[in-house]
């Protein structure tokens, strides 16, 4: 028997939940640490299946790295292997993150084209095209990304669409590029700005994190450092939606509640009372059923695809109609056909979704398709009646530490099963 997850529906979680650092940025990060000769030190950062498989790939690009709990420390050498065709490279899409240290730093980089969630399509033309602008010579060899640069030189790059990867790669590859780059239309998600703040503190000189303006001047070498991951944004709006769904009462911890602005008003579209704490959480408390409310996925500071399926999840139960309009990942609306398995009335129109809320939903067994659809899956099975089987939970385990015991200590009733 497969492993996965039986959940019982009926729960109504109540309790405090912690959020460590984003999974969006701390692969990020590790890469990051390729520019610098030495020992760089990453904290808070989630214990989750993509962190090893990422080290991996740091190592068979000739660093060590060393995972302690929360802590990764990685120790660059000074000769880099500029080939990441490593078998992880295969498994998580943030692979492709090596591109652009490996080319600013080695001046040639063998990337194989990495693998991660099927979601739809992420071409990697505007990574390419960024580093040409840069001066390097970039193509797809049997099944890798090559790029090769005499040396590195600054350039005005104008991204066609904001992509949080291009937007990192040619970061990455213009630190140390002669010159000064400017990078236009560059994504604004708060995982830019964490690091563009860890190549501050490596020395780089960074202009405009967070605007959709990045100017780059780029510097000789950078140095190692020591980083604190920022809170993961998803996983926090995540335990939101589940208070609202569940008609509980859920303190989120860890995370900055401004990265989450328009998903906790949504949720107070929908009637939840919204609280938060600073820059270090907020509480969601819902007494009825929810309202519906329209959901479109749009880049930073719009609402995130990642979050797609929890609003979807929510709509199933809500009194009223919903659309869902998605903008980024076509193949994100592959998540309504096992909601459709827990009797969702639920239908689709190109990137459009309308979903007519019912009072409860059924419990069947149900697939994920990549991690937040997992996770949706299993908030969708704690409204059922029923117990709801939810397979191919490692998708879920590259996003949510501790996710389990989290639920339970939530008040929910949810086990593990099979080997």
């Amino acid at each position: 028997m497969s492993e996965h997850f039986r959940v019982q529906g009926g729960a109504r979680l109540v309790g405090e939940v912690e959020v460590v650092g984003a999974k969006n940025s701390v692969l990020k990060l590790m890469a990051a640490a390729l520019l610098a000769e030495g020992t760089t030190t990453i904290t808070n950062c989630p214990e989750i299946l993509d962190v090893p498989l990422m080290a991996d790939v740091l190592r068979s690009l000739g660093c060590e790295v060393t995972l302690d709990g929360g802590v990764v420390t990685i120790t660059t050498p000074a000769e880099l292997n500029h080939r990441a065709d490593s078998e992880a490279m295969g498994k998580l899409r943030a692979s492709v993150c090596v591109l652009g240290p490996l080319v600013g730093r080695c001046k040639r980089a063998v990337v194989a084209l990495p693998g991660g969630d099927a979601i739809g399509s992420r071409p990697l033309d505007m990574h390419q095209n960024g580093l040409r602008k840069l001066g390097a010579h970039s193509e797809i060899e049997h099944g890798c990304v090559v790029a090769e640069a005499e040396g590195l030189h600054g350039a005005q790059i104008w991204l066609d669409f904001p992509s949080v990867g291009a937007t990192e790669n040619i970061l990455m590859a213009a630190v140390l590029a002669k010159g000064t780059t400017v990078i236009d239309n560059a994504a604004r998600e708060p995982e830019i700005v964490d690091i563009c703040v860890m190549l501050q503190e490596m020395g780089a000189r960074i202009e405009g994190a967070g605007t959709s303006t990045l100017t780059v001047h780029g510097v000789e070498s950078l140095r190692p450092t020591e980083h604190r991951v920022i809170g993961d944004r998803i996983v926090g709006a995540t335990w939101a939606f589940a208070a609202v769904m569940t008609r509980g009462d859920i303190t989120v911890r860890g995370v900055n509640p401004h990265h989450l602005d328009l998903v906790l008003e949504k949720l107070r579209m929908a009637g939840a009372e919204v609280t938060t704490f600073d820059d270090d959480g907020f509480r969601v408390v819902q007494h009825g059923r929810p309202q519906s409310v329209d959901f479109v996925t749009l880049p930073y500071p719009g609402f995130a695809t990642d979050n797609q399926p929890f609003a979807i999840a929510l709509s199933s139960i809500s009194e009223g109609t919903s659309m869902i309009t998605e903008n980024l990942f076509e193949a994100r609306f592959r998540f309504i056909e096992e909601m459709v398995r827990l009797s969702a009335d639920a239908r689709t129109d190109g990137h459009h979704a309308v979903v007519r809320g019912v009072e409860k939903l059924s419990s069947a067994p149900v697939w994920a398709s990549d991690i937040r659809a997992g996770a949706g899956l299993v908030l969708a099975g704690l409204c059922a009646e029923g117990v709801t089987e939810v397979y191919e939970i490692f998708h879920i385990e590259r996003g949510y530490p501790g996710f389990v015991e989290n639920l339970r200590k939530l008040g929910a009733t949810v086990e593990r099963v099979g080997a």
